[in-house]
């Protein structure tokens, strides 16, 4: 469980990064600018955190 939660943390960043590459080749290469796909990054990271708080393990621990 420990390394679902490792895992999680340790490719934040980099599909960050990525998701950040891609809204600029969009709006590089495509009609649709900046200012109208900046909210993904909204979304990639809400499902990041929910990605990592949905894999705690609940107060307490297994019993």
């Amino acid at each position: 469980m420990n390394g679902d939660i490792s895992l999680i943390r340790a490719v934040r960043g980099p599909i960050m990064m990525i998701t950040v590459g891609a809204l600029f080749v969009l709006n590089n290469f495509t009609p649709y600018g900046f200012r109208e796909t900046w909210p993904i990054l909204l979304i990639v990271f809400g499902l990041l955190t929910l990605m990592g708080r949905g894999s705690n393990q609940p107060p307490g621990g297994p019993q």
